[in-house]
């Protein structure tokens, strides 16, 4: 019975909370800790402060450790399924939909107008980011990185990642 419990804590938080893991906070403690009792508002908040200190998607994290908690390594893996759940069954609804909708025309027409609009917002953050590494770098660090960036990409064919990699090296050891 405490699975079931488990799975219900997470997995209506995960329904309604809209806007991902931090939006599907107040949710979870309201079930872990009003409804459930399984820990007091200070206990919760050190978990919370603990997934946020861990890299990766808060509410994951926060599941694992609480099921863990409550209810060993099946409460763990239980609560953590809960979480992904809502999620992964509307990906898979609206896969299928994109699916029977693949080769219509107003398929390809939304493909048609929802690229010009991609593109521009990923300008806008190229352009924010640009200023923002200007104005935390300075100028000559920024050129060199945008220039370095491009010819790499661009004229040496070398993979983006390992782009990043140069990029966070450079910012190490100079910035």
């Amino acid at each position: 019975m405490i699975y079931i419990h488990i799975f219900l804590a997470f997995f209506i938080p995960g329904v309604l909370g809209y806007g991902g893991g931090p939006a599907s906070i107040p949710l979870v403690e309201q079930e872990v800790v009003q409804n459930y009792g399984w820990m007091d508002s200070r206990e919760f908040a050190e978990v919370l402060a603990l997934g946020n200190a861990l890299p990766g998607p808060i509410a994951t994290k926060m599941a694992g450790f609480i099921g863990y908690e409550v209810g060993g390594l099946g409460g763990s893996i239980v609560a953590v399924a809960a979480t992904v759940l809502p999620s992964l069954m509307l990906m898979i609804f609206l896969a299928g939909l994109l699916y029977r909708l693949k080769g219509t025309q107003k398929f390809e027409t939304l493909t048609t107008l929802i690229r010009p609009v991609i593109a521009i917002l990923l300008g806008l953050i190229a352009y924010d980011f640009i200023f923002n590494a200007y104005d935390a770098s300075g100028t000559v660090h920024t050129i060199f990185l945008v220039a370095a960036s491009f010819l790499l990409l661009v004229k040496f064919k070398v993979h983006p990642a390992l782009v990043i990699i140069f990029g966070l090296g450079y910012g190490a050891l100079l910035l």
